[in-house]
């Protein structure tokens, strides 16, 4: 008799408010890099200032999903994966019901950074030892990010998905 395959899929539920439009990256293959546009946001009467995250792309395989929230304004923060590199922490802050800080980190050791530290914080990790991100979701207003959340399972090839 066959062994069942163990699930090895785990979500992060997501962080921030949440309203506007539901979105999803997901896509066939690994993740190999990640795109952010931040868009520099000064508060009334300037007594405060914050950054957004009003566009997200990710990479599968070296082809870019198509871009989530805006058309590509404000600052272009983009962090490309070397091989056999992935992503095991999803990291940041939401503040006045949008996302104003994101982190990735991979299994090196190496880490991305995007926004600014201000507001409630949220830190998201697979589970499942040997999992990595597989796509990320959550919601935009058509301006910025309102709330993001992370999927986890273990990449293999020998599987179609």
């Amino acid at each position: 008799m066959a062994m069942p395959v163990p699930d090895y899929y785990s979500y992060s539920p997501a962080a921030g408010e949440g309203g506007g439009t539901e979105f999803s990256t997901e896509h066939e293959g690994r993740i190999t890099g990640v795109r952010v546009y931040e868009y520099p946001y000064n508060g009334y009467y300037n007594w405060y200032s914050n950054y957004y995250m009003n566009g997200l792309q990710v990479q599968y395989d070296g082809n870019w999903t198509e871009l989530v929230c805006m058309n590509g304004y404000g600052n272009l923060k983009t962090m490309t994966l070397f091989d056999n590199e992935y992503f095991v922490q999803v990291s940041g802050k939401y503040y006045s019901g949008y996302v104003s800080e994101l982190m990735f980190v991979t299994n090196e050791g190496r880490s991305f950074k995007v926004g600014q530290p201000t507001g409630l914080s949220f830190n998201f990790y697979p589970t499942h030892d040997g999992s990595e991100l597989r796509f990320l979701s959550g919601r935009h207003n058509g301006f910025a990010l309102t709330s993001i959340g992370a999927h986890w399972a273990v990449f293999n090839n020998d599987f179609p998905e």
